[in-house]
Parts: structure tokens; C-alpha cells; sequence
């Protein structure tokens, strides 16, 4: 996910028992001309396998995008064809590539033939309900080379509105002799289970289940493993953790740009751990511009044992 799943939050998450983590959306065109920030992006976490997601629409810097991300150590490429955003899918970039299967294909070609790594696609059902293409789509990109396929049960139209469909989701699984991952709504144990079921998939991806609490990705692929589940920090634990990602994003972003990209994460946490916050609470904490007051008001906030009114 753009701007949420960079090195600091993918690190944690694999630290907690994450069985893969994915890079940011890394636009293509703007890492072939050397864009600082989609180089950035492309920094590896911890020591899972590499896996980086490339967006774009047209072939050749899509391919060129792979050979960059190769060559930063990539060890799995991924093609988005599933974010809904606007401003991607204007571009021709995303799930609107579900509107353009011909386009989509030569993009999943190029890919692999610009590189060794193994590649593979996520896309979204379709992209409305009169498009649910998916399993063609899918096909396409198999038959073109790719090892996997990630569906979010929902269409491009839906956003993030109403709720996942993970029974259509088997359409793809029954279309591909590849593994499927479903995404979409999964945010715990029962969800994640609920979701394999409905879809015949082979694995489940976490995406806004996430947001706030990384640990969740490695509770849930522990419980489907039948393996001890990891605890999710509190108390002081959870404090020095979120001071941590604090602290992590200042270093990977800069002071300046990563004050503001902390600040979300920040809510998140709040919100994870149901604290409520009122109104003057959460800007003091969210609006501060002093690294070091912000890691004061976290082990205050998060302790609640502050509060504005107080």
C-alpha cells in the first residue's frame, strides 16, 4: 500500500511472523527516470524474500521498472492491476488495466521478459459488475508467465464500499493452475478462514487489516498454521514499539516528510488499541512538529495517563 507499507512497517510486520511482505506501489516510469522517492521505495526489509510492486501502463517501463527492482535485489516482482485510486487509474494504471485485457497482457510480457525473478499480478474481480473478468485476466497473465495471482474480492467501482466477495474470488482459482491469494475485509482468524473457504484459495493478504497493528498479519498465518500465535503487544511493549516505527519513519523519510507520514500511523494505533481520543488529544498528538514531544505524548497517549483536559 502506497505510503503505509514502507521499510519501518514491513520490518515489524515480519518481525511478528509475517510470511511475505510487499513493497509500496512503486510507479514504473517515475523509478526508470530516477524519481529519489520510488527509489526509496525499493529498499528491502528485513529477511523475507524481497517482493516489489511495480504500477504503470505502458510495457516498456513497466519492464524497465523490473530490471531497476532486480538489480536493488528484488527476488519477486509484482504487477498492480488492483488499486482504485483516481489518480492511478486515470493513467490507465491499476485495476483500470482490467478494462484493457490486451494491454494488461503485453504489460505481464514485458515484465517477464525483462527479468529472471518470478512475477506476479493482483488485481480486484473486475472492473465494475458488468466486468468481472478476473479469471480471464488471470489466465492471461499465467499463460504469459505469471506464478501468482492475488484477487481482492471486490470491483474497481466498489472502492472500499460494502464488503468483500471472496465467493467470487474461486472463479480465479478455478481458472489458473497457479496459487491464488484473496484479499479484501480479512482482519482476523475467522475472517481469514471464512475467506480461504469461500474462495478455494491457497493463502490470504492483509491489506487496511493491518493499518495500526502489523502484528495481525503474523497472528493470523499463525493460527491458520496451527502454530503458537504471537502475542500482539501492550503496555510498555506496545509504546516501545510504536516509539520504534516513529523514530524508523523519521530515518527512512527525512524529519520534515516523515513527521507527516508518521502521523497516520499514529491514528491507527490509537484507533487499534480503542483509545478514543478526544478531540484536543489526538491533535496534540498528531499535529506536533517536535520529534521529541511526539515521543514524550506517545508513552503518555498510549499509557493514558494524558490528556489535554487533564
Amino acid at each position: 500500500m502506497a505510503g503505509i507499507t514502507d521499510r519501518p512497517f514491513r520490518e515489524i510486520a515480519e518481525r511478528f511472523g509475517a510470511g511475505m511482505v510487499v513493497s509500496e506501489m512503486i510507479a514504473s516510469a517515475a523509478l526508470g527516470t530516477g524519481h529519489l522517492d520510488m527509489v526509496r521505495k525499493l529498499h528491502k526489509a528485513g529477511g523475507l524474500p524481497h517482493m516489489v510492486q511495480l504500477a504503470g501502463c505502458e510495457p516498456g517501463w513497466m519492464a524497465e521498472g523490473a530490471r531497476i527492482a532486480a538489480d536493488a535485489g528484488a527476488d519477486i516482482i509484482d504487477i498492480n492491476f488492483g488499486c482504485p485510486a483516481k489518480r492511478v487509474t486515470s493513467g490507465y494504471a491499476g485495476s483500470a488495466l482490467m478494462r484493457v485485457p490486451d494491454q494488461a497482457l503485453a504489460i505481464v510480457e514485458a515484465v517477464v521478459g525483462a527479468t529472471t525473478r518470478p512475477v506476479t499480478v493482483k488485481m480486484r474481480l473486475g472492473w465494475d459488475d458488468e466486468s468481472l473478468n478476473a479469471p480471464q485476466i488471470a489466465r492471461m497473465a499465467v499463460d504469459a508467465g505469471a506464478q501468482m495471482i492475488t484477487v481482492h474480492g471486490r470491483t474497481r467501482q466498489q472502492f472500499y464500499k460494502g464488503t468483500a466477495r471472496w465467493k467470487l474470488v474461486r472463479s480465479v482459482v478455478e481458472a489458473v493452475p497457479v496459487p491464488v491469494v484473496v484479499n479484501g475485509d480479512i482482519l482476523d482468524e475467522e475472517t481469514a478462514r471464512t475467506a480461504l473457504e469461500q474462495s478455494g484459495a491457497a493463502a490470504v493478504m492483509l491489506g487496511r487489516g493491518a493499518q495500526g497493528q502489523p502484528w495481525r498479519v503474523g497472528q493470523i498465518g499463525a493460527a491458520l498454521a496451527g502454530e503458537a500465535i504471537p502475542e500482539a503487544p501492550t503496555g510498555a511493549a506496545l509504546i516501545a514499539l510504536i516509539e520504534e516505527h516513529y523514530h524508523e519513519m523519521l530515518v527512512e523519510y527525512g524529519t520534515e516528510v516523515g513527521l507527516r507520514a508518521a502521523r497516520k500511523h499514529l491514528d491507527w494505533y490509537a484507533e487499534a488499541a480503542n483509545l478514543n481520543l478526544d478531540k484536543p488529544t489526538r491533535k496534540a498528538l498528531l499535529d506536533n512538529d517536535q520529534p521529541a514531544e511526539v515521543i514524550k505524548l506517545i508513552g503518555r497517549v498510549f499509557s493514558n495517563e494524558w490528556s489535554v483536559a487533564a
